[in-house]
């Protein structure tokens, strides 16, 4: 016990460099297996899609999320010291703890999820994701900062309310940074590997259905790491229902190149949509569900 002790305390200790070497090196292995096995062949526009993907990263991901681990075991550590929250004051196992954490954070990116694609204003933040007009790695970098903050509101309430260990809080986030990059993947997995890691995991071959432009698919497959919530709350597509090679990503309102650079990113919010017409890759009208705000 003591030795488990000792060592959580030197992964905590060393968190953020932990942090940046799986962040970093996440990128580096799902970018060469894109380059080795593509699933799709990429658009015409990869260098401006890239360009401002990673430009928006820099503001956001590295600027905000690398501090998203230092926020929610600030919190954490400010818990325990506080007593606050449900396992400060009944305590369990520590293996319970972490899992009920993980499963709970990761619960609570579903529901941000579903929210955002339900609630006019925060689809309007959360649509700068999705005006990317292709799919892979760098779409996994591509949020807007207001949204960024704003889900990471809703994680650090979770840790608060859960009085969530410092470990178990360091365990789901890079949970949800891996699968995050994972699953925006552009990179063939065999199809009976596949199958099996989607009955648990959120894969490429799932989660790029949420991307595309037919809000039919774009409402599905809203889980972050494990799959069974998209089950359980009946928001689960079948990649066998769809043929993925000819998948449209993106908004329909939003297809001029100029929404992948770095400044049409950040204005995002604040631009009105406008119906399509006569756009032959438009599969279906414009709805007047809550995806349009």
């Amino acid at each position: 016990m003591v030795r488990l002790v000792v060592a959580m305390e030197t992964l905590l200790k060393h968190a953020s460099t932990i942090y940046l070497v799986d962040y970093f090196g996440l990128i580096v292995v799902v970018s060469l297996l894109e380059c080795i096995i593509p699933r799709r062949p990429a658009s015409e526009y990869l260098k401006m899609r890239w360009l401002g993907n990673i430009g928006i990263a820099i503001l956001d991901t590295v600027i905000i999320r690398v501090f998203f681990p230092v926020l929610t075991l600030g919190m954490a550590a400010l818990s325990a010291d506080r007593g606050w929250g449900l396992f400060n004051r009944v305590h369990l196992p520590l293996w319970f703890q972490v899992l009920v954490v993980v499963m709970a954070i990761d619960l609570s990116n579903y529901c941000q999820h579903y929210l955002l694609h339900r609630v006019p204003l925060f689809w309007r933040f959360h649509r700068a994701h999705h005006t990317d007009q292709d799919y892979d790695f760098t779409t996994a970098l591509r949020f807007h900062p207001i949204e960024a903050i704003l889900t990471t509101a809703g994680t650090v309430g979770v840790v608060a309310a859960l009085g969530a260990p410092l470990i178990a809080v360091f365990a789901s986030q890079l949970l949800t940074m891996s699968q995050n990059f994972i699953g925006h993947g552009n990179f063939r997995i065999p199809a009976r590997v596949d199958r099996a890691l989607r009955l648990i995991f959120v894969m490429p071959s799932t989660h790029q259905i949420h991307h595309s432009r037919d809000i039919r698919q774009s409402q599905s497959n809203l889980a972050n790491a494990f799959s069974w919530w998209d089950r359980l709350f009946r928001t689960y597509m079948d990649p066998s229902k769809t043929t993925p090679e000819t998948l449209v990503f993106g908004v329909d309102e939003f297809l001029d190149p100029k929404h992948l650079t770095l400044h049409w990113m950040l204005a995002q919010p604040f631009l009105r949509e406008r119906a399509v017409v006569n756009d032959p890759q438009c599969r279906n009208e414009k709805p007047t569900g809550p995806n349009f705000g």
